[in-house]
C-alpha cells in the first residue's frame, strides 16, 4: 500500500486543504499520516478524520527581534529529530505540505530520508515557511497564476498552477437546516453569513454588532465570531456561534451573502459556491498582506466586493452590504463563468507523477 504524510498547521487554513484531498487519498489506496504541531488545530481534526496523528516540537521565526527567535531554534531542531523518526518508522512514498512553521522539520527530515515532497501556497505571496522549504521540494503548487512571478527564478520550474482544494462535502448544505439549525425563521429576510475565519476576527465582530440595528432590518445574520467571542446579544434575526464545524456546508448553503476575512483558502470555498462576498482583509499593520493581495485578485477579476478595515464604520459596512446585496447576481454570474482549477484533481495529479 502506498503511503502519504500530510503536514501543516497552527492554523485551520493550514489543515483543511490537506483534508480535502483525504477522499480522493483513500480512492486511489494511500495510507494516511499527519504530523503536526503539539498546539494547533490540527491534531482534533486530523483525529476527527480519523488519522493516525504525530505531534512533533515546533517553532517560529519571527520578523521582529523576540528571545523566542533564539529558543525557537532548539524546538525545531527537536522537531527536525521528533520528525526523522516518524518517517523512518512510516516509510511514506510521499510528504505533502499545506504550510505552518511545523512543515519546516518535517520537510528537512523528509528529505534526509530521500522522500519526495510537494508543498502547496495558496496566497499570491508565498509565506515564509514555504519559502524557507521550497529548495526542498519536488513540485510547488499554488493556488494563484501570480504566484510564479513571486517565486524565485530557480524554483519556477516547480510550479503547478493548481488552484486550492476544496471539501468534496462543502456544496451537499442543506439551506433549510442551516437556517433552521440557526434559530432564524425561514422566508423571513435573506441570510448574511458573516466569518472572520477559526479564530474569528475582532475588527469585524465589533463593527456587525454596532451595525445590527441596521443590518438586522434587512438581514437575519449568522455570525460565527470565533471561541471566546460570544457576545449574549439576544436579537430574533441574529444568531451567533464560536465556530461551526459539521453543520458549516448547510450554514454556507442558506447564506445569500457572505462577509468574510480574505485567506486564500476562504475565497476560493466562497467562489466554488458561488456566494457573492465582501471581502474585509487582514490589514497590512497585521499581517504581511496576504489578504490583502488575495482580495485585490479576486476584486480586478470581479469575483468579489472588497472593504478595507481602515474604511469599515457601521455606515460603510451597511451601505456595502446593501451594495453587495442588491448586485449579487452580477457576481453570481462573474463566477459561475470564471475557469476555476479543480484543485483536489490536479494535486492528485501532481502526486500520481512523483509516486
Amino acid at each position: 500500500m502506498k503511503k502519504i504524510i500530510l503536514t501543516g498547521g497552527g492554523t485551520a487554513g493550514h489543515v483543511i486543504p490537506n483534508l480535502a484531498l483525504i477522499p480522493s487519498l483513500k480512492d486511489k489506496g494511500y495510507e494516511i499520516h499527519y504530523i503536526g504541531s503539539h498546539t494547533g488545530p490540527e491534531r482534533d481534526l486530523a483525529e476527527a478524520e480519523g488519522l493516525p496523528f504525530y505531534g512533533i516540537s515546533s517553532g517560529k521565526l519571527r520578523r521582529y527581534f523576540d528571545l523566542k527567535n533564539i529558543t525557537d531554534i532548539f524546538r525545531v531542531a527537536k522537531g527536525l529529530g521528533d520528525a526523522l523518526k516518524i518517517i523512518k518508522k512510516i516509510k511514506p512514498d510521499i510528504v505533502f505540505s499545506k504550510g505552518g512553521f511545523v512543515v519546516v522539520p518535517v520537510i528537512a527530515a523528509a528529505r534526509l530520508c530521500g522522500v519526495r515532497v510537494i508543498i502547496h501556497e495558496s496566497d499570491i505571496t508565498p509565506g515564509l515557511a514555504n519559502r524557507l522549504v521550497m529548495p526542498f521540494s519536488n513540485k510547488i503548487c499554488v493556488s494563484f497564476p501570480e504566484t510564479i512571478e513571486f517565486l524565485p527564478q530557480k524554483m519556477r520550474k516547480k510550479a503547478v498552477l493548481t488552484g486550492t482544494p476544496i471539501r468534496r462535502n462543502l456544496s451537499d448544505g442543506d439551506r433549510l437546516y442551516g437556517i433552521k439549525s440557526s434559530g432564524l425563521s425561514v422566508g423571513e429576510k435573506p441570510i448574511l453569513l458573516v466569518t472572520g475565519g477559526s479564530q474569528g476576527a475582532a475588527a469585524i465582530n465589533t463593527c456587525v454588532r454596532e451595525a445590527l440595528p441596521q443590518l438586522t432590518q434587512k438581514f437575519q445574520i449568522i455570525h460565527l465570531c470565533g471561541r471566546g467571542n460570544l457576545s449574549g446579544i439576544k436579537d430574533k434575526n441574529y444568531a451567533e456561534f464560536e465556530y461551526l464545524s459539521d453543520t458549516m456546508p448547510d450554514a454556507l448553503a442558506a447564506a445569500d451573502i457572505v462577509l468574510s476575512r480574505a485567506g486564500a483558502n476562504t475565497i476560493f470555498e466562497l467562489l466554488a459556491l458561488k456566494k457573492p462576498h465582501l471581502l474585509i482583509p487582514l490589514p497590512k499593520g497585521k499581517s504581511r498582506g496576504d489578504q490583502i493581495q488575495n482580495a485585490e485578485s479576486f476584486e480586478k477579476q470581479g469575483l468579489s466586493l472588497v472593504l478595507q478595515e481602515e474604511k469599515m464604520t457601521a455606515t460603510s459596512l451597511y451601505e456595502t452590504l446593501i451594495s453587495l446585496y442588491n448586485t449579487r447576481e452580477n457576481y453570481i454570474n462573474t463566477m459561475a463563468a470564471h475557469m476555476q482549477n479543480d484543485g483536489i484533481t490536479k494535486i492528485m495529479q501532481t502526486v500520481d507523477v512523483l509516486v
